[in-house]
């Protein structure tokens, strides 16, 4: 049974009211509330283990560290990777996308190329600028259609023996635009070798994500999007894969031997966990994957997409109002402009005084917003929690703003 009166009673930060009026959260692609078997979880941690994990042979040090593979294990699960030692734990989706991008520097040499497309967030963009400059690689973009759609034909044509990487996000964070990830990984296998890279970000709080049978050799995620702390998230690669491949960073953690003669590192997770975790976090991810698991996937993406749905209805009601990507396949986002209202912060004022938090600007996507020539977008993104009640409120909003800047 799906009851979202007893999913919302379990955030509790949705119970109040923002500028005099009932809170309404739908600016869940930039970070999502979380419940309160996620911030139990986090504060359990802090109030009676909080000891560094792996390092210790006291209790609490032991605790710690079973508490956080045990969250390990769950990632596994969650996302169907073969083992647990190609689940490394990281900040988040951007230091997931750079770590890649840089232990794959010898990789790559003069005239090779990278392959991304004009959906990109900034992360999955500048890591990528910046492997080009170290090594001389060139930067090939697979081109979109006026509805937002990859032009795959474009793919084809650029992928040869020189192409090294294809990058590419599996749901666009600023038009919530579902890419056929599966058809790009196929073409890409069928025509290269290169290596290839899913930005899961705004994907993996959405779907069920079976990294098996997608067979990408990489796939990145955030933690916060998906109900658990911020300062989380996952990197997901090829055990063979990452044995190959150079640490990110060094330090504590990482090392099987250290001397000043040198260096042997650790196997897998480790070599990739230099220092620190954010063990609390860490464990809390493992949470929110409960909390996905329990509510199911089935019943939080049928939800999701009944919003969404009755959102973009009700939305393109309204007279001058153009959504971005309409006729795409999308999922838990909304991104649309008003006919006359030049700057998308003004809406996002108005609806702010209303209680209504979106999110307007570029959304980290500026080839984008270049590609239709405006500045921003108004977003309205969906979680597990949001309600039909909620986006009537944003409609009404909107229509307010309609009649106050036009």
């Amino acid at each position: 049974m799906f009851d979202i009166q007893e999913i919302r009673s379990q955030f509790p930060i949705l119970d109040q009211e923002v500028n005099g009026k009932p809170l309404v959260y739908l600016d869940n692609a930039a970070t999502s509330q979380k419940p309160n078997s996620v911030l139990e979880v986090w504060n359990q941690y802090y109030t009676e283990i909080n000891a560094n994990v792996h390092r210790g042979i006291h209790t609490l040090s032991q605790l710690a560290t079973e508490e956080m593979e045990l969250s390990r294990r769950k990632i596994q699960k969650f996302i169907n990777a073969k083992h647990d030692f190609e689940v490394i734990f990281t900040k988040g989706t951007t230091e997931g996308l750079n770590l890649i991008a840089y232990i794959l520097t010898g990789k790559l040499k003069k005239d090779d190329e990278i392959i991304i497309s004009y959906l990109e967030h900034h992360s999955n963009i500048v890591p990528w600028q910046l492997l080009c400059e170290r090594t001389g690689a060139k930067l090939r973009v697979i081109p979109i259609d006026d509805n937002g759609i990859l032009q795959l034909d474009y793919l084809d044509q650029y992928l040869s023996e020189k192409t090294k990487v294809v990058a590419v996000n599996q749901v666009s964070n600023a038009l919530g635009i579902v890419n056929p990830i599966e058809e790009i990984i196929s073409r890409t296998r069928r025509n290269s070798d290169a290596y290839i890279v899913i930005d899961g970000a705004q994907s993996a709080p959405h779907f069920r994500i079976d990294v098996q049978a997608m067979d990408c050799d990489f796939f990145v995620f955030s933690g916060h999007k998906m109900y658990a702390p911020m300062g989380t998230g996952i990197l997901y690669g090829k055990e063979h894969i990452l044995d190959s491949l150079p640490p990110f960073h060094g330090g504590g953690e990482m090392i099987a031997t250290c001397s000043f003669d040198g260096t042997t590192y650790a196997g897998l997770p480790f070599k990739y966990e230099a220092g620190t975790p954010n063990v609390g976090g860490n464990i809390a991810l493992g949470a929110a994957v409960d909390f996905i698991e329990k509510v199911g996937h089935e019943n939080l993406q049928r939800h999701e997409n009944a919003l969404l749905e009755y959102a973009q209805r009700q939305l393109l009601e309204i007279e001058g109002l153009k959504v971005y990507g309409e006729k795409a396949r999308r999922t838990g986002v909304v991104s649309f402009n008003l006919e006359g209202v030049g700057i998308s912060s003004d809406v996002g004022m108005i609806l702010d005084k209303m209680g209504v938090a979106v999110r307007t600007g570029h959304h980290c996507t500026q080839p984008i917003m270049d590609f239709f020539n405006i500045a921003g977008t108004v977003r309205a993104s969906f979680a597990v929690y949001n309600t039909f009640q909620e986006i009537d409120l944003l409609v009404e909003g909107v229509k307010k703003a309609k009649r106050m800047l036009s």
